[in-house]
């Protein structure tokens, strides 16, 4: 077997030490095909650093690195450029001065491996102007220009409104400098997770094609279902294929959908299924602005959004859901038109994302001194049918939460809470479940499926004590009909809570026939 390629984004030394490749090289002669200037968009640890340095080596001329690859017949070896390739992927961003030391670091690396004679300056846009022309001139060919994670500074300190926006400013002059370099540059690819709008970071770089959303290069990061069991063939002996596309395939972009890199290279090395991917990064940050803006968190299940609110991110007004598809813990589910526009319907990509998102919701909770982690016994009362043991198992969480974290947080009012927060115990406990369920007459709060089992959950919030309108709208409006026939047992589920006493008030189930 081949070396598994775990951290690894040089192309050099994933050739030289053997490791498994998905050859993604047609893309580059695509990209070079289709015009000069780029930027992709896509998530932590899909893959960008690889492909951007696979530009770099095709660029330089390395043809060695490309034997047996698509690109090494349809490729252009006998013309060399210089790269500048400018990587933000590694350490912290304290400050803008701190941005400027680093970018000028980079740049005067490119001054000593090209040997070139060029005066120090500490004004980053004469030095990096200066670097181009200087390559162009000596080189009599034009200057590739690579950034990887060209957004990273801003996102290391986005909870810092006004750091983030000076962090801002420097790059958006830094990167001033393409557009006005065009006539020596042969092509220029930027790499990030966010796409800052053309207001902001991207006023001076509005010739970039965009190609985040690019049919053609949905697939330019990320395995596909055929890359992944024609590359890794002699690791899938004895791997449940459909386990392992349920955890960890599903991300898209307007074409076929496909697995995040890192979490199949992890699963293969150790063979047993964890959310790799989500571990890197918990979204602490998102956690906190769906706790500050009393978001729904069901309606992740089923999220609209237009081209707007995926595309453009602005640092002074951070949207949620821009950074849920951006980051991306939602993904593409469908696409529809009303009128000229297109909206598109997002979702949790997979299973990984779905519970360990939910996960982490409630672990903000824990932050404030709950010790009282209920996931297993809920999974565990729906494993044995015991709905009481259910009820109390709610009530208990509930209970256990501090008064100090609703006066910190100002949840009284907020309806959504305690049913977020029983959406995310159900969920984040590994169990099937499905948020705002349609049906003919209206919407099921929460269905949750166990085997050929099906729950009908109805939430309500009450002044004070109990009314038992929930179950009764399941009965009335006949919710559960959808599953007649389908599921062999159904339950129907009222849950009423109290404002004032921040508590389950009234908990009653029901067992429907089903024919």
């Amino acid at each position: 077997m081949k070396k598994l390629p775990i951290g690894i984004s040089s192309l050099e030394k994933l050739r030289r030490e053997n490791c498994y490749y998905v050859d993604k090289t047609h893309f580059v002669e695509k990209l070079v095909n289709k015009g000069n200037q780029f930027f992709l968009s896509r998530p932590r640890r899909f893959g960008k650093s690889l492909f951007v340095d696979t530009l770099k080596q095709a660029f330089l001329g390395n043809k060695q690195l490309f034997e047996g690859l698509y690109l090494e017949n349809n490729w252009d070896w006998s013309v060399k450029y210089p790269v500048i390739h400018i990587d933000f992927g590694g350490g912290l961003v304290k400050d803008a001065q701190d941005l400027k030391e680093w970018i000028i670091s980079q740049l005067l690396e490119h001054v000593m491996l090209y040997n070139l004679s060029i005066e120090s300056s500490k004004n980053l846009r004469i030095l990096f102007r200066s670097i181009i022309l200087k390559l162009y001139q000596e080189y009599k060919n034009p200057v590739v220009v690579l950034v990887d994670e060209y957004d990273k500074p801003i996102l290391d300190n986005i909870e810092d409104t006004e750091k983030a926006i000076e962090i801002r400013e420097v790059l958006k002059d830094f990167y001033s400098v393409l557009k006005a370099s065009d006539q020596y540059l042969k092509f220029v690819f930027l790499t990030g997770v966010s796409r800052f709008s053309k207001v902001s970071i991207f006023s001076g770089l509005n010739q970039l094609n965009d190609i985040t959303l690019d049919t053609e290069f949905a697939t330019i990061c990320g395995y596909t279902q055929s890359e992944l069991e024609t590359v890794f063939k002699d690791r899938l002996e004895g791997v449940n294929l459909e386990k392992l596309k349920y955890w960890y395939n599903g991300y898209n972009w307007l074409g076929e959908k496909v697995y995040n890199p890192f979490d199949v290279l992890l699963f293969f090395d150790k063979k047993d299924f964890r959310p790799y991917w989500f571990e890197t990064g918990t979204p602490t940050f998102l956690v906190k602005l769906f706790y500050k803006y009393k978001y729904y968190l069901p309606s992740l299940e089923n999220l609209e959004a237009d081209e707007g609110i995926l595309s453009n991110l602005d640092v002074d007004n951070v949207k949620v859901e821009n950074i849920l598809f951006q980051t991306g813990y939602l993904t593409i589910k469908d696409t529809y038109e009303l009128g000229d526009e297109i909206y598109y319907l997002l979702s949790y990509p997979n299973f990984e994302v779905r519970t360990s998102f939910n996960k982490a919701f409630l672990n903000y909770i824990e932050r404030y001194g709950l010790s009282y982690r209920p996931e297993s016994k809920i999974y565990r009362s729906i494993q044995e049918n015991n709905l009481d043991k259910l009820k109390e198992t709610l009530y208990s969480f509930f209970a256990s939460i501090p008064n100090d974290w609703y006066r910190r947080n100002d949840l009284d009012s907020y309806e959504g809470f305690y049913a977020s927060v029983v959406y995310a115990l159900f969920t984040g406990s590994g169990l099937n479940t499905k948020a705002e369920d349609t049906t003919n007459i209206g919407k099921i709060d929460l269905t949750v499926f166990y085997q050929d089992r099906a729950y009908i959950i109805e939430f309500k919030v009450v002044e004070k004590e109990s009314e038992g309108k929930a179950l009764n709208q399941i009965k009335e409006k006949k919710y559960y009909e959808k599953y007649i026939g389908i599921c062999k047992e159904i339950y129907l589920v009222g849950i009423e809570f109290s404002k004032e006493k921040r508590n389950i008030v009234y908990f009653e189930y029901e067992k429907v026939e089903s024919v």
